[in-house]
């Protein structure tokens, strides 16, 4: 990681989770993070953590709603304007809503569809312009997928959601094509973790909070310190290696 050190990472999604894990593995490495989410109070407070503890690099948190173009466009210009551009970005913004395809809302849908697809494209693309327009030849664009981009699982709570993440797995193979037909050595990988103890059953599962448990009971999840060790991982190879996906499961997790 010591080539990172003093770079620039925007992570979105980067107030609970996984997006606050990774944005504090990436502050301990020495990287100035640009965490972003709608709530930022605990942005701030991980911010002040991070510097508590003398981590060599900063957490900068910008206050953001993915769900608006706008407000995405002005975020990368604020970037631009005090930190030169982005180096790394770190999709890590998704959600889920119950609503299944017989009976689901559109309301619900459409949301997935912002923030998981849209918002990562939206993203997607302005990290790669502000490196292109500063030759940045060695940047990366990580999107943190799901287990539920590459099988289908029998539950009609998460089936729209699965779309959305088998989404994010032709865009991640999209981009990488994309990257080397530009003839540039920006790389593009996503991780893909199945269970992962977090605050996303409580929000999937919102109106019923045994069902929620249930799911990190079952066995024992994967840590959200787990993913972002893989994101450091990634981050971490040489330059001429392409990691395309990591898939990552607790060991008692069957699908």
């Amino acid at each position: 990681m010591d080539r990172w050190r003093g770079r620039v990472a925007l992570v979105t999604g980067a107030s609970v989770g996984i997006g606050a894990a990774v944005a504090g593995e990436l502050v301990r490495s020495g990287m100035k993070v640009v965490g972003c989410a709608r709530d930022v109070d605990k942005i701030q407070k991980l911010a002040a953590e991070c510097q508590t503890a003398g981590h060599s690099g900063v957490l900068v948190p910008f206050k953001c709603d993915l769900n608006n173009e706008e407000e995405i466009l002005s975020m990368f210009s604020a970037i631009k304007a005090q930190h030169k551009g982005v180096d790394v970005c770190i999709n890590n913004a998704g959600l889920a809503h119950p609503e299944s395809l017989l009976n689901g809302q559109t309301s619900g849908w459409k949301n997935m569809l912002d923030v998981n697809v849209l918002a990562l494209s939206i993203c997607t693309r302005e990290a790669y312009q502000s490196m292109k327009e500063r030759n940045v030849d060695d940047g990366h664009i990580i999107n943190i997928n799901s287990m539920s981009g590459h099988r289908v699982v029998q539950s009609a709570y998460t089936h729209f959601y699965s779309a959305t993440k088998y989404a994010v797995t032709a865009l991640t193979e999209g981009l990488r094509q994309e990257l080397r037909e530009a003839n540039t050595h920006i790389r593009a990988t996503c991780i893909s973790p199945g269970v992962v103890e977090t605050e996303f059953a409580l929000r999937l599962h919102r109106n019923d909070a045994e069902k929620a448990a249930a799911m990190y009971s079952k066995y024992e999840p994967l840590k959200a310190i787990d993913v972002a060790n893989a994101v450091t991982y990634v981050l971490s190879a040489p330059p001429h290696v392409q990691i395309g996906d990591v898939q990552m499961r607790p060991v008692e997790q069957l699908m």
